[in-house]
């Protein structure tokens, strides 16, 4: 019982958060533990409690007398996020420079080559989250070679204002191109296999600096997802 219990509270908080993260509750959208009981088939205790865990990781906001909203995405939040990673991933590619396992190298040009053959065909929703999630896999991996499983964990935890608006750059293919994604990813390959860290550091700063450039497009084709004070 108390297994069954726990798994109800895990199940339906990873699934709202994916819901979330993945834009099929877009940001503003009003949620409720009825709706979401019965979409998820589970109590409404657990319901409850991913509510309140969602809403101290800032991805729900709940408004007394109002309801639960998908909180709209924050870009002081998310810029946040983005710097927190480029200080790290920059001493993280440092690391694979000094040293990365074979079997490392080889997954890396693997999701390249995925990567790739994304980008060469049409972007289908589909397609935008598999390379959202190779994106993601590439720089997984970098921390799993550098054996910093813990910290990548740790860095996912606060970056759901960023993520959700990483998804919408690459949905956003009218204004902004999965090519520019593709050759950074190949060119941080390239240093690393060449262990030239200094430009395997300036490409990565460059990459994840990439919001700043783009963020004012963004906001301009999806103005209500956005924190209106940004």
């Amino acid at each position: 019982m108390v297994n069954s219990i726990v798994n109800a509270k895990v199940f339906a908080y990873e699934e709202i958060k994916t819901e979330i993260l993945k834009l099929k509750l877009t940001p503003g959208t009003k949620i409720s533990e009825k709706t979401m009981s019965d979409r998820l088939n589970v109590s409404r205790t657990p319901i409850r409690e991913a509510f309140l865990k969602l809403a101290e990781e800032e991805l729900l906001t709940i408004v007394p007398q109002s309801g639960t909203f998908v909180s709209l995405i924050n870009l002081d939040l998310a810029e946040e996020a983005r710097f927190v990673r480029e200080i790290i991933e920059t001493k993280i590619v440092e690391r694979c420079c000094e040293h990365i396992p074979e079997e490392s190298l080889f997954n890396l040009e693997v999701n390249l080559k995925m990567q790739e053959h994304l980008v060469n065909n049409h972007k289908e929703i589909q397609q935008i989250e598999k390379f959202q999630d190779l994106d993601e896999l590439f720089h997984k991996e970098l921390f799993i070679a550098s054996r910093k499983e813990r910290t990548w964990r740790m860095i996912q935890n606060v970056a759901g204002h960023l993520n959700r608006f990483r998804l919408l750059r690459l949905i956003d293919t009218k204004d902004l191109d999965w090519t520019v994604l593709l050759n950074h990813h190949q060119e941080i390959f390239h240093a690393i296999s060449k262990k030239d860290k200094k430009k395997a550091v300036a490409l990565m700063e460059e990459h994840m600096r990439l919001m700043l450039s783009e963020k004012e497009i963004l906001l301009q084709e999806f103005p209500d997802y956005f924190h209106s004070h940004v």
